[in-house]
């Protein structure tokens, strides 16, 4: 434990699409769901726009407004953006219950920034600030109500933003006092399988892959058996890889390989079905779903797309990747 505080202590650059050990571990270890994309990468892409609204927390965008208050251009400085959500109330394994009621989110940016002046900036404002073991955390609002977020730089590469609980997770992660994500023996693996596969990609537990289940897979629900599938998946990983076109890859980890196999084939059912209604009156979206690959491997079931920008952008104007409470 001691040796892993270390070199948490030490933030090292991230490779392009390949998040960092020591990032990852500064996350707190009781998170939800765990995200990351590569906007240096992501904003060459045409669809990248439209696919930020959805997939990336809305906190990020009043980040991004507080930056650029003081001066910080979001789409030049910033590069990566790795983000955590945790509920605050979950259903439990079984329950076709939505699975998460409410959340907090904590996030990290890395770029290049210039805490100095833009700390100077932010107290010449009177923002509502906390300090914690050293670091000045900045209010977003009024800094007293549950819903308002801080931030706080760690160094000139690392910004940390969220809900002022989660930050202050984050940062006694930091000092060793709490333990860190990597401790996560569930989720932990998935991220590290994940990690570097997509310019975009995020992992899920249980509740949130049933959150996300029902809103991005809705065919699932039309057989009462994979509702109660649904309930007993274990994790859901989801990646993004662009670059002559889009490979979108999601996989459900599931209880025992014959789970796997018996929603493999209601979900390829539900699709069949799905496909055709919008045969004659949504052509694009009949022949997506012709392209899709639904495969069960071992315990897990694979739902894989190859797809065109503009295909894509098809997806995305169908709320394909919001994944929302």
């Amino acid at each position: 434990m001691i040796l892993v505080g270390a070199i948490l202590l030490v933030p090292a650059a991230s490779r392009a699409g390949n998040l960092g050990i020591d990032i990852i571990g500064l996350f707190p270890k009781d998170i939800g769901e765990f995200a990351y994309a590569d906007l240096k990468k992501a904003r060459q892409l045409k669809w990248f726009p439209q696919l930020k609204e959805q997939m990336l927390p809305s906190r990020f965008r009043q980040f991004e407004q507080f930056l650029a208050a003081a001066g910080v251009d979001p789409n030049t400085q910033v590069d990566e953006l790795a983000w955590a959500l945790m509920a605050t109330h979950k259903s439990k394994p079984g329950d076709d219950s939505p699975g998460v009621t409410g959340e907090q989110i904590v996030g990290v940016a890395l770029g290049q920034f210039s805490p100095n002046a833009a700390e100077e900036f932010f107290k010449a404002q009177k923002l509502v600030t906390r300090k914690v073991r050293g670091y000045t955390l900045f209010a977003f609002g009024s800094g007293v109500g549950p819903s308002d977020l801080f931030f706080f730089f760690i160094d000139s590469n690392t910004a940390a933003f969220g809900h002022r609980e989660s930050l202050e997770k984050l940062i006694e992660v930091r000092f060793g006092a709490e333990e860190g994500l990597l401790r996560n023996e569930k989720l932990f693996p998935l991220i590290n399988e994940t990690n570097g596969r997509g310019v975009v990609w995020m992992v899920l537990d249980p509740a949130y892959t049933r959150l996300a289940m029902q809103q991005l897979l809705p065919e699932a629900g039309r057989f009462p058996q994979s509702v109660q599938l649904v309930s007993r998946l274990q994790a859901l990983m989801i990646n993004i890889e662009a670059s002559s076109g889009v490979d979108a890859r999601f996989q459900a980890v599931c209880n025992t390989p014959d789970e796997a196999n018996t929603f493999a084939a209601m979900l390829q059912a539900g699709l069949m079905y799905r496909r055709y209604q919008e045969g004659q009156n949504n052509p694009e979206l009949a022949r997506l779903l012709d392209d899709t690959r639904i495969t069960p491997r071992g315990d897990r079931l694979e739902l894989r797309l190859a797809l065109t920008d503009e295909q894509m952008k098809t997806l995305i104007s169908r709320n394909t990747f919001a994944v929302k409470m």
